[in-house]
C-alpha cells in the first residue's frame, strides 16, 4: 500500500492503494465514479476507457500507481455541471447508442482524439474507434456525433 497521488477531473486526489490495482476499480469501487464501464479485462473492448494526460488509455490493465501526479479524466469529468460536453451532447442528439454500455468509453476515446486531432476525418474516426466494441450497431450514428462534435468544437477539445 502506498499514497498515489494525481488529479481526477480537475481536482486534486490522493489515495493510499496497492499500486498495482486497476484504476478501474479504484474509480469505481473506491471513488464511486461507476461511469467507466468493466467490459472484458483485457483492453480489448474498450468499455473501461479514460483520459490520462490526454491519451486515451485501458483502466481495467492500468495500475493506479501509473496514474501518479498524471491528470486523470473520466466520463463524468466531461460535463460542466448540468451542462453535458459538446461530445456527450452529440451522442444523444445523434442517438449514438443503444444499450449505452460502450458510450462512455466510446466517448473518451472521441475525446481523446479530438484532444490530439481536433480536425479528424471521418478515417481518423474510424481507425481510433475501431477498437471501441459494440454489440448494439450504433456504429454509423457513433460515427456521425463524433464528426458533428468535432465541426461544433471547431478545433479544440476544452
Amino acid at each position: 500500500m502506498r499514497l498515489v497521488s494525481f488529479t481526477l477531473n480537475g481536482k486534486a486526489t490522493r489515495l493510499t492503494v496497492d499500486e498495482a490495482r486497476p484504476l478501474l476499480w479504484v474509480l469505481r469501487d473506491d471513488l464511486g465514479l461507476t461511469g467507466t464501464k468493466f467490459g472484458c479485462g483485457e483492453a480489448v473492448c474498450g468499455s473501461c476507457t479514460v483520459v490520462v494526460n490526454g491519451q486515451a488509455v485501458r483502466s481495467c490493465v492500468t495500475p493506479i500507481g501509473d496514474v501518479e501526479g498524471k491528470k486523470v479524466v473520466t466520463i463524468e469529468g466531461l460535463a460542466n455541471g448540468d451542462k453535458l460536453h459538446v461530445i456527450q451532447q452529440a451522442f444523444v442528439d445523434h442517438l449514438a447508442y443503444q444499450c449505452g454500455y460502450c458510450t462512455p468509453g466510446m466517448i473518451m476515446g472521441a475525446y481523446a482524439l479530438l484532444l490530439k486531432n481536433p480536425k479528424a476525418t471521418r478515417a481518423d474516426i474510424v481507425k481510433e474507434l475501431d477498437n471501441h466494441l459494440c454489440r448494439c450497431g450504433a456504429h454509423v450514428r457513433i460515427l456521425k456525433a463524433v464528426e458533428s462534435a468535432a465541426a461544433a468544437m471547431k478545433g479544440g477539445a476544452r
